[in-house]
Protein backbone atom coordinates (compact mmCIF):
# COMPACT_ATOMS: atom_id res chain seq x y z
CA UNK A 1 0.00 0.00 0.00
CA UNK A 2 1.07 3.22 -1.04
CA UNK A 3 1.40 5.71 2.10
CA UNK A 4 -0.14 9.09 0.84
CA UNK A 5 1.83 12.39 1.31
CA UNK A 6 1.99 13.93 4.89
CA UNK A 7 1.09 17.48 2.89
CA UNK A 8 0.14 18.61 -0.08
CA UNK A 9 -0.92 22.48 -1.04
CA UNK A 10 -2.09 22.92 -4.46
CA UNK A 11 -2.68 26.36 -5.74
CA UNK A 12 -2.06 28.53 -2.70
CA UNK A 13 -2.88 31.84 -3.05
CA UNK A 14 -2.89 34.98 -0.88
CA UNK A 15 -3.34 38.70 -1.73
CA UNK A 16 -2.78 41.50 0.40
CA UNK A 17 -3.36 45.05 -0.25
CA UNK A 18 0.15 45.96 -1.63
CA UNK A 19 1.44 42.98 -2.38
CA UNK A 20 0.55 38.89 -3.19
CA UNK A 21 2.42 37.17 -1.17
CA UNK A 22 1.70 33.30 -2.72
CA UNK A 23 0.54 33.01 -6.11
CA UNK A 24 -0.61 29.43 -6.95
CA UNK A 25 1.78 27.79 -4.92
CA UNK A 26 2.03 23.97 -4.96
CA UNK A 27 3.68 21.85 -2.41
CA UNK A 28 4.27 18.47 -1.70
CA UNK A 29 5.77 16.72 1.56
CA UNK A 30 6.40 13.36 2.18
CA UNK A 31 6.45 11.30 5.55
CA UNK A 32 9.73 11.47 6.59
CA UNK A 33 10.89 14.44 4.46
CA UNK A 34 13.38 16.99 5.58
CA UNK A 35 11.72 19.65 2.88
CA UNK A 36 13.42 23.10 2.65
CA UNK A 37 11.76 26.28 1.82
CA UNK A 38 14.18 28.68 -0.12
CA UNK A 39 13.63 32.14 -1.34
CA UNK A 40 14.79 35.41 -0.51
CA UNK A 41 12.82 37.88 2.16
CA UNK A 42 9.84 39.38 0.81
CA UNK A 43 9.16 35.65 -1.60
CA UNK A 44 6.29 34.04 0.82
CA UNK A 45 7.53 31.71 2.98
CA UNK A 46 6.19 32.60 5.62
CA UNK A 47 2.44 33.60 4.94
CA UNK A 48 2.61 29.83 3.23
CA UNK A 49 3.92 28.67 6.27
CA UNK A 50 1.21 30.83 8.27
CA UNK A 51 -1.28 28.97 5.95
CA UNK A 52 -0.25 25.18 6.79
CA UNK A 53 -0.18 26.14 10.39
CA UNK A 54 -4.27 27.85 10.45
CA UNK A 55 -2.29 31.48 11.30
CA UNK A 56 -3.72 32.79 7.90
CA UNK A 57 -6.37 31.60 5.68
CA UNK A 58 -5.59 31.22 2.00
CA UNK A 59 -7.92 33.29 -0.67
CA UNK A 60 -7.43 30.18 -3.14
CA UNK A 61 -6.48 26.70 -2.91
CA UNK A 62 -6.42 23.13 -1.55
CA UNK A 63 -4.48 21.70 1.52
CA UNK A 64 -4.76 17.69 1.93
CA UNK A 65 -2.96 16.42 5.41
CA UNK A 66 -2.63 12.40 4.85
CA UNK A 67 -4.30 12.47 1.86
CA UNK A 68 -7.52 14.07 3.02
CA UNK A 69 -8.59 17.94 1.81
CA UNK A 70 -8.28 19.96 5.49
CA UNK A 71 -9.32 23.41 6.20
CA UNK A 72 -7.21 24.88 8.99
CA UNK A 73 -8.92 27.15 10.53
CA UNK A 74 -6.14 28.18 13.34
CA UNK A 75 -2.52 26.99 15.11
CA UNK A 76 -4.87 24.84 17.67
CA UNK A 77 -6.32 23.02 15.10
CA UNK A 78 -3.01 22.68 13.21
CA UNK A 79 -1.87 21.15 16.49
CA UNK A 80 -4.51 18.38 16.90
CA UNK A 81 -3.72 17.31 13.58
CA UNK A 82 -0.12 16.62 14.84
CA UNK A 83 1.42 20.34 12.91
CA UNK A 84 3.99 22.22 15.59
CA UNK A 85 5.87 25.46 13.98
CA UNK A 86 8.60 28.09 15.24
CA UNK A 87 7.87 31.25 14.39
CA UNK A 88 10.78 33.69 13.33
CA UNK A 89 8.72 36.19 14.79
CA UNK A 90 8.04 34.64 18.11
CA UNK A 91 4.53 33.92 19.77
CA UNK A 92 5.40 34.44 23.52
CA UNK A 93 3.63 35.97 26.19
CA UNK A 94 6.53 38.46 28.11
CA UNK A 95 4.83 38.10 31.71
CA UNK A 96 4.75 34.28 31.78
CA UNK A 97 7.89 31.69 32.20
CA UNK A 98 9.28 29.82 29.87
CA UNK A 99 6.75 26.54 31.35
CA UNK A 100 3.83 28.54 31.54
CA UNK A 101 4.19 29.44 27.72
CA UNK A 102 4.90 25.59 26.77
CA UNK A 103 1.89 24.88 29.07
CA UNK A 104 -0.63 26.84 27.27
CA UNK A 105 -0.39 25.08 24.34
CA UNK A 106 -0.31 21.48 25.73
CA UNK A 107 -3.08 19.52 27.04
CA UNK A 108 -4.03 20.51 30.11
CA UNK A 109 -4.45 17.50 32.30
CA UNK A 110 -0.68 17.85 32.46
CA UNK A 111 0.20 20.12 35.85
CA UNK A 112 2.56 22.33 35.35
CA UNK A 113 4.88 20.47 37.69
CA UNK A 114 4.41 17.95 35.13
CA UNK A 115 5.17 20.55 32.13
CA UNK A 116 8.33 21.77 33.81
CA UNK A 117 9.87 18.33 34.11
CA UNK A 118 9.38 17.29 30.51
CA UNK A 119 10.98 20.81 29.11
CA UNK A 120 14.11 20.18 30.95
CA UNK A 121 14.28 16.38 29.75
CA UNK A 122 13.31 17.66 26.10
CA UNK A 123 15.83 20.56 26.00
CA UNK A 124 18.86 18.46 27.50
CA UNK A 125 18.24 15.57 25.01
CA UNK A 126 18.12 17.90 22.33
CA UNK A 127 21.11 20.09 23.36
CA UNK A 128 18.96 23.59 23.98
CA UNK A 129 19.48 25.16 27.15
CA UNK A 130 16.18 26.36 28.70
CA UNK A 131 15.46 27.44 32.29
CA UNK A 132 11.74 26.50 32.19
CA UNK A 133 11.45 29.07 35.58
CA UNK A 134 12.42 32.07 33.92
CA UNK A 135 9.77 35.04 32.78
CA UNK A 136 9.83 35.60 28.75
CA UNK A 137 10.72 39.25 29.31
CA UNK A 138 14.45 38.32 31.06
CA UNK A 139 15.18 36.15 28.13
CA UNK A 140 17.70 37.50 24.97
CA UNK A 141 16.37 36.64 21.77
CA UNK A 142 17.85 33.46 21.34
CA UNK A 143 16.83 32.05 24.32
CA UNK A 144 13.27 32.96 23.44
CA UNK A 145 14.11 30.87 20.40
CA UNK A 146 14.95 27.65 21.97
CA UNK A 147 11.82 28.14 24.05
CA UNK A 148 10.15 28.05 20.77
CA UNK A 149 11.89 24.89 19.33
CA UNK A 150 11.36 23.17 22.47
CA UNK A 151 7.48 23.52 22.78
CA UNK A 152 7.33 22.41 19.28
CA UNK A 153 9.36 19.37 19.96
CA UNK A 154 7.38 18.58 23.07
CA UNK A 155 3.79 17.72 20.83
CA UNK A 156 5.52 14.99 19.23
CA UNK A 157 4.54 16.48 15.74
CA UNK A 158 3.90 14.84 12.42
CA UNK A 159 5.43 17.79 10.87
CA UNK A 160 7.37 20.54 12.16
CA UNK A 161 7.95 23.94 10.49
CA UNK A 162 11.05 25.23 11.42
CA UNK A 163 11.96 29.21 10.51
CA UNK A 164 15.73 30.40 10.91
CA UNK A 165 16.38 27.52 13.72
CA UNK A 166 19.48 27.98 13.90
CA UNK A 167 20.49 31.23 13.85
CA UNK A 168 21.10 31.11 18.05
CA UNK A 169 22.82 28.08 18.43
CA UNK A 170 26.58 27.31 18.61
CA UNK A 171 28.61 25.12 15.92
CA UNK A 172 28.45 21.85 18.13
CA UNK A 173 24.36 22.70 18.86
CA UNK A 174 23.78 23.01 15.12
CA UNK A 175 24.92 19.37 14.58
CA UNK A 176 23.10 18.18 17.84
CA UNK A 177 20.02 19.60 16.44
CA UNK A 178 20.63 18.12 13.15
CA UNK A 179 20.86 14.88 14.56
CA UNK A 180 17.69 15.47 16.77
CA UNK A 181 16.21 16.52 13.34
CA UNK A 182 17.36 13.60 11.32
CA UNK A 183 15.98 11.12 14.18
CA UNK A 184 12.79 12.57 13.93
CA UNK A 185 12.90 11.81 10.04
CA UNK A 186 13.88 8.10 10.90
CA UNK A 187 10.79 8.25 13.18
CA UNK A 188 8.01 9.53 10.34
CA UNK A 189 8.56 12.85 11.22
CA UNK A 190 7.99 15.44 8.09
CA UNK A 191 9.86 18.79 8.51
CA UNK A 192 9.47 22.15 6.38
CA UNK A 193 13.05 23.72 6.77
CA UNK A 194 13.54 27.47 6.05
CA UNK A 195 17.24 28.91 6.07
CA UNK A 196 19.01 31.06 4.66
CA UNK A 197 21.90 29.18 5.49
CA UNK A 198 22.47 27.67 2.23
CA UNK A 199 25.10 25.21 3.60
CA UNK A 200 22.81 23.59 6.07
CA UNK A 201 19.99 23.14 3.38
CA UNK A 202 22.93 21.04 1.29
CA UNK A 203 23.79 19.14 4.68
CA UNK A 204 19.94 18.34 5.92
CA UNK A 205 17.47 18.44 3.73
CA UNK A 206 16.29 15.93 0.95
CA UNK A 207 14.23 18.19 -0.99
CA UNK A 208 14.41 22.04 -1.97
CA UNK A 209 11.47 23.93 -2.86
CA UNK A 210 12.29 27.61 -4.43
CA UNK A 211 10.23 30.71 -4.62
CA UNK A 212 10.19 34.10 -5.85
CA UNK A 213 7.79 36.84 -5.51
CA UNK A 214 5.05 34.29 -4.24
CA UNK A 215 5.70 31.79 -6.69
CA UNK A 216 7.70 28.60 -6.89
CA UNK A 217 10.38 28.71 -9.15
CA UNK A 218 12.42 25.25 -8.81
CA UNK A 219 12.28 22.11 -6.83
CA UNK A 220 15.31 20.19 -6.44
CA UNK A 221 17.48 18.23 -4.45
CA UNK A 222 20.01 20.48 -2.81
CA UNK A 223 22.52 17.67 -1.73
CA UNK A 224 23.24 17.93 -5.42
CA UNK A 225 23.56 21.54 -5.44
CA UNK A 226 26.34 23.87 -4.95
CA UNK A 227 25.95 27.32 -3.18
CA UNK A 228 26.20 29.31 -5.93
CA UNK A 229 23.77 26.94 -7.95
CA UNK A 230 21.08 27.25 -5.22
CA UNK A 231 21.50 31.27 -4.89
CA UNK A 232 21.01 31.65 -8.82
CA UNK A 233 18.04 29.84 -8.23
CA UNK A 234 16.63 32.21 -5.40
CA UNK A 235 17.85 35.16 -6.39
CA UNK A 236 18.70 35.21 -10.13
CA UNK A 237 21.88 35.57 -9.48
CA UNK A 238 24.98 34.85 -7.29
CA UNK A 239 25.13 36.92 -4.19
CA UNK A 240 28.08 39.48 -5.07
CA UNK A 241 31.79 38.70 -3.75
CA UNK A 242 32.73 41.02 -0.22
CA UNK A 243 35.55 42.66 -1.10
CA UNK A 244 37.54 42.74 2.67
CA UNK A 245 40.82 44.32 2.50
CA UNK A 246 43.17 44.85 5.08
CA UNK A 247 42.72 47.47 7.62
CA UNK A 248 44.72 50.64 6.84
CA UNK A 249 46.42 50.56 10.32
CA UNK A 250 44.98 51.35 14.07
CA UNK A 251 43.02 54.51 13.65
CA UNK A 252 42.25 56.00 16.62
CA UNK A 253 40.99 54.86 19.69
CA UNK A 254 37.39 55.17 19.58
CA UNK A 255 35.43 52.70 22.11
CA UNK A 256 36.76 51.48 25.40
CA UNK A 257 35.69 49.50 27.64
CA UNK A 258 37.89 49.38 31.74
CA UNK A 259 37.12 46.76 33.92
CA UNK A 260 33.30 47.11 33.02
CA UNK A 261 31.06 44.86 35.91
CA UNK A 262 27.51 45.76 36.02
CA UNK A 263 25.10 43.05 38.57
CA UNK A 264 22.16 41.97 37.01
CA UNK A 265 19.62 43.81 36.78
CA UNK A 266 17.37 41.51 36.51
CA UNK A 267 17.17 37.87 38.75
CA UNK A 268 17.19 36.01 35.21
CA UNK A 269 19.60 38.08 33.63
CA UNK A 270 23.65 37.76 32.78
CA UNK A 271 26.50 40.00 35.77
CA UNK A 272 29.50 41.26 33.43
CA UNK A 273 32.23 40.87 34.95
CA UNK A 274 35.66 42.94 34.10
CA UNK A 275 34.83 43.91 30.52
CA UNK A 276 37.99 44.88 29.28
CA UNK A 277 38.10 45.72 25.33
CA UNK A 278 39.42 48.66 22.50
CA UNK A 279 37.95 49.60 19.62
CA UNK A 280 40.09 51.71 16.68
CA UNK A 281 38.41 53.58 13.99
CA UNK A 282 38.97 51.82 10.70
CA UNK A 283 38.34 48.31 11.91
CA UNK A 284 35.47 45.77 12.76
CA UNK A 285 35.63 44.00 16.09
CA UNK A 286 33.31 41.02 16.12
CA UNK A 287 31.86 39.32 19.35
CA UNK A 288 30.93 35.79 18.99
CA UNK A 289 28.69 33.41 22.13
CA UNK A 290 25.81 32.18 22.42
CA UNK A 291 22.45 34.24 23.04
CA UNK A 292 22.37 34.47 26.94
CA UNK A 293 25.71 35.25 27.69
CA UNK A 294 25.91 38.62 28.56
CA UNK A 295 25.48 39.92 25.03
CA UNK A 296 22.16 41.55 25.84
CA UNK A 297 23.60 43.61 29.17
CA UNK A 298 26.48 44.65 26.88
CA UNK A 299 23.72 46.48 23.84
CA UNK A 300 22.39 47.84 26.66
CA UNK A 301 25.45 49.48 28.67
CA UNK A 302 26.72 50.47 25.25
CA UNK A 303 23.39 52.06 24.14
CA UNK A 304 22.36 54.15 27.01
CA UNK A 305 20.04 51.69 27.82
CA UNK A 306 21.32 50.96 30.93
CA UNK A 307 23.32 54.02 32.64
CA UNK A 308 24.46 52.05 35.75
CA UNK A 309 27.91 51.21 34.47
CA UNK A 310 30.71 52.66 37.00
CA UNK A 311 32.10 56.24 36.03
CA UNK A 312 35.14 55.69 33.76
CA UNK A 313 34.41 52.52 32.30
CA UNK A 314 32.92 53.38 29.30
CA UNK A 315 34.79 55.80 26.74
CA UNK A 316 33.88 57.29 23.86
CA UNK A 317 36.78 59.01 22.15
CA UNK A 318 38.29 59.58 25.75
CA UNK A 319 34.97 60.71 27.03
CA UNK A 320 33.51 58.84 29.97
CA UNK A 321 30.05 57.93 28.63
CA UNK A 322 29.57 55.59 31.26
CA UNK A 323 26.51 57.05 32.82
CA UNK A 324 25.27 59.54 29.61
CA UNK A 325 22.03 58.98 28.15
CA UNK A 326 21.13 57.37 24.30
CA UNK A 327 20.92 60.61 23.17
CA UNK A 328 23.99 62.33 23.98
CA UNK A 329 25.77 58.91 22.69
CA UNK A 330 24.08 59.62 19.33
CA UNK A 331 25.12 63.27 19.39
CA UNK A 332 28.71 62.23 19.96
CA UNK A 333 28.67 59.82 16.99
CA UNK A 334 27.84 56.00 18.53
CA UNK A 335 24.70 54.50 17.37
CA UNK A 336 22.94 51.41 17.62
CA UNK A 337 21.19 48.63 16.11
CA UNK A 338 19.21 46.48 18.46
CA UNK A 339 19.08 42.60 18.21
CA UNK A 340 15.05 42.67 18.24
CA UNK A 341 13.81 44.47 15.18
CA UNK A 342 10.11 44.56 16.41
CA UNK A 343 9.71 46.50 19.91
CA UNK A 344 13.25 48.34 19.97
CA UNK A 345 14.61 48.34 16.52
CA UNK A 346 11.25 49.87 15.08
CA UNK A 347 7.65 50.86 16.33
CA UNK A 348 5.22 47.68 14.86
CA UNK A 349 2.42 49.99 14.69
CA UNK A 350 4.04 53.53 13.00
CA UNK A 351 5.10 53.75 9.05
CA UNK A 352 8.64 53.10 8.05
CA UNK A 353 8.84 57.14 7.64
CA UNK A 354 7.57 57.64 11.35
CA UNK A 355 10.20 54.94 12.35
CA UNK A 356 13.06 56.84 11.04
CA UNK A 357 12.35 59.20 13.87
CA UNK A 358 13.41 57.00 16.58
CA UNK A 359 17.10 57.93 15.87
CA UNK A 360 17.08 60.80 12.89
CA UNK A 361 16.39 64.17 13.71
CA UNK A 362 17.82 66.04 10.11
CA UNK A 363 13.80 66.69 9.93
CA UNK A 364 13.12 68.11 13.25
CA UNK A 365 13.93 72.27 13.52
CA UNK A 366 15.54 73.96 16.40
CA UNK A 367 11.76 74.97 17.50
CA UNK A 368 10.85 71.00 17.47
CA UNK A 369 8.87 71.31 13.88
CA UNK A 370 8.88 68.07 11.71
CA UNK A 371 9.29 68.63 8.23
CA UNK A 372 7.01 65.68 6.92
CA UNK A 373 8.20 66.10 3.51
CA UNK A 374 12.02 65.54 4.43
CA UNK A 375 11.19 62.35 6.49
CA UNK A 376 8.99 60.81 3.87
CA UNK A 377 12.24 61.35 1.67
CA UNK A 378 14.82 60.04 4.17
CA UNK A 379 12.51 56.54 4.39
CA UNK A 380 12.26 56.35 0.37
CA UNK A 381 15.66 56.93 -0.19
CA UNK A 382 16.34 54.27 2.60
CA UNK A 383 13.78 52.09 0.74
CA UNK A 384 15.85 52.38 -2.23
CA UNK A 385 19.41 52.36 -1.26
CA UNK A 386 19.02 49.16 0.82
CA UNK A 387 16.44 47.53 -1.60
CA UNK A 388 13.24 47.07 1.47
CA UNK A 389 10.39 45.62 -0.50
CA UNK A 390 7.75 47.85 1.73
CA UNK A 391 4.59 49.01 0.14
CA UNK A 392 6.26 52.75 0.64
CA UNK A 393 7.33 55.07 3.41
CA UNK A 394 3.53 55.04 4.77
CA UNK A 395 3.74 51.15 5.23
CA UNK A 396 3.68 49.76 8.76
CA UNK A 397 7.15 48.32 10.31
CA UNK A 398 4.62 45.23 11.23
CA UNK A 399 4.05 44.53 7.74
CA UNK A 400 7.29 44.06 6.65
CA UNK A 401 8.74 40.43 6.27
CA UNK A 402 11.68 40.16 9.14
CA UNK A 403 14.26 40.52 6.49
CA UNK A 404 13.04 43.36 4.66
CA UNK A 405 12.70 45.40 8.44
CA UNK A 406 15.78 44.30 9.17
CA UNK A 407 17.29 45.66 6.22
CA UNK A 408 15.81 49.09 6.72
CA UNK A 409 16.51 49.16 10.25
CA UNK A 410 20.29 48.54 9.90
CA UNK A 411 19.85 51.10 6.72
CA UNK A 412 18.82 53.80 9.12
CA UNK A 413 21.68 53.87 11.13
CA UNK A 414 24.56 52.99 8.51
CA UNK A 415 23.20 56.10 6.35
CA UNK A 416 23.64 58.27 9.29
CA UNK A 417 27.45 58.15 9.26
CA UNK A 418 28.47 56.94 12.16
CA UNK A 419 31.74 57.43 13.79
CA UNK A 420 30.72 54.46 16.07
CA UNK A 421 28.33 51.11 15.01
CA UNK A 422 27.42 48.74 17.74
CA UNK A 423 25.29 46.41 15.95
CA UNK A 424 23.57 43.26 17.34
CA UNK A 425 22.78 40.28 14.67
CA UNK A 426 23.22 42.32 11.44
CA UNK A 427 21.72 40.05 9.14
CA UNK A 428 19.46 37.17 11.12
CA UNK A 429 16.68 36.27 9.19
CA UNK A 430 17.98 37.75 5.93
CA UNK A 431 18.54 36.22 2.67
CA UNK A 432 21.76 35.43 1.33
CA UNK A 433 21.61 38.55 -1.48
CA UNK A 434 20.47 40.92 1.03
CA UNK A 435 22.76 39.56 3.91
CA UNK A 436 25.79 39.91 1.25
CA UNK A 437 24.54 43.91 0.87
CA UNK A 438 24.56 44.79 4.40
CA UNK A 439 27.83 42.90 4.80
CA UNK A 440 29.16 44.87 2.41
CA UNK A 441 27.94 48.22 3.59
CA UNK A 442 29.91 47.41 6.76
CA UNK A 443 33.07 46.98 5.44
CA UNK A 444 32.76 50.11 3.53
CA UNK A 445 31.35 52.02 6.48
CA UNK A 446 35.19 50.42 8.52
CA UNK A 447 36.30 51.78 5.12
CA UNK A 448 35.25 55.33 5.95
CA UNK A 449 36.90 55.07 9.31
CA UNK A 450 34.01 54.44 11.18
CA UNK A 451 34.37 51.72 14.32
CA UNK A 452 32.22 48.77 14.00
CA UNK A 453 31.07 46.12 17.24
CA UNK A 454 29.66 43.64 15.80
CA UNK A 455 27.63 41.37 18.04
CA UNK A 456 26.31 38.23 15.83
CA UNK A 457 26.06 34.60 16.53
CA UNK A 458 26.45 33.86 13.02
CA UNK A 459 29.93 32.77 13.25
CA UNK A 460 30.47 32.56 9.16
CA UNK A 461 29.56 36.06 9.21
CA UNK A 462 32.20 37.17 11.73
CA UNK A 463 34.90 35.40 9.88
CA UNK A 464 33.84 37.00 6.81
CA UNK A 465 33.89 40.88 8.10
CA UNK A 466 35.83 41.00 11.36
CA UNK A 467 39.22 42.19 11.79
CA UNK A 468 39.60 41.09 15.35
CA UNK A 469 37.09 38.74 17.43
CA UNK A 470 36.00 38.43 20.96
CA UNK A 471 34.29 35.41 22.56
CA UNK A 472 31.84 36.11 24.77
CA UNK A 473 30.35 33.44 27.70
CA UNK A 474 29.21 34.10 31.10
CA UNK A 475 28.98 37.87 31.30
CA UNK A 476 33.27 37.99 30.61
CA UNK A 477 35.06 38.30 27.45
CA UNK A 478 37.79 36.80 26.00
CA UNK A 479 40.89 38.26 25.44
CA UNK A 480 40.88 40.23 21.28
CA UNK A 481 42.52 37.85 18.70
CA UNK A 482 43.38 38.35 15.03
CA UNK A 483 41.65 36.59 11.96
CA UNK A 484 44.98 34.79 11.24
CA UNK A 485 44.48 33.07 14.95
CA UNK A 486 40.58 32.10 14.67
CA UNK A 487 39.51 29.36 13.79
CA UNK A 488 36.01 27.27 14.38
CA UNK A 489 36.83 24.94 16.84
CA UNK A 490 38.57 27.49 19.10
CA UNK A 491 35.85 30.04 19.13
CA UNK A 492 33.70 26.77 19.63
CA UNK A 493 35.66 25.95 22.11
CA UNK A 494 35.73 29.62 23.88
CA UNK A 495 31.54 29.59 23.50
CA UNK A 496 31.94 27.74 27.22
CA UNK A 497 34.24 29.96 28.47
CA UNK A 498 37.44 27.56 28.14
CA UNK A 499 39.68 30.46 26.93
CA UNK A 500 40.70 30.49 30.89
CA UNK A 501 41.46 26.90 30.80
CA UNK A 502 43.66 27.41 27.67
CA UNK A 503 45.32 30.63 29.31
CA UNK A 504 45.77 28.75 32.24
CA UNK A 505 47.73 25.51 30.44
CA UNK A 506 49.95 28.37 28.61
CA UNK A 507 50.86 29.92 31.93
CA UNK A 508 51.59 26.30 33.52
CA UNK A 509 53.69 25.95 30.12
Amino acid sequence: MIQPLRLQLSGISKQYPAVKANDGVHLSVAPGQIHAVLGENGAGKSTLMKIIYGAVQPDEGQVLWNGQPVSIRSPAQARQLGISMVYQHFSLFDTLSAAENVWLGLDKSLSLAEVTARISAVAQSYGLAVDPARPVHTLSVGERQRVEIVRALMTNPQLLILDEPTSVLTPQAVQTLFQTLRKLAEQGCSILYISHKLDEIRALCHHCTVLRAGRVTGEVDPRGQSNAELSRLMIGAEPPQLRHAEPRGSGALALELKGLSLPKAEPFGTALEGIALRLHAGEILGVAGVSGNGQQELMAALSGEDARAPRGSVQLFGQDIAQASARKRRRLGLHFVPEERLGRGAVPTLSLAQNTLLTRTEAVNAAGWISQGQVQRLAEELIARFKVKAGGAGAAAKSLSGGNLQKFIVGREIDAAPKVLVIAQPTWGVDVGAAAQIRGELLALRDAGCALLVVSEELDELFEISDRLVVMANGRVSPAITMAEATVEKIGAWMSGLWQEEGAQHAQA
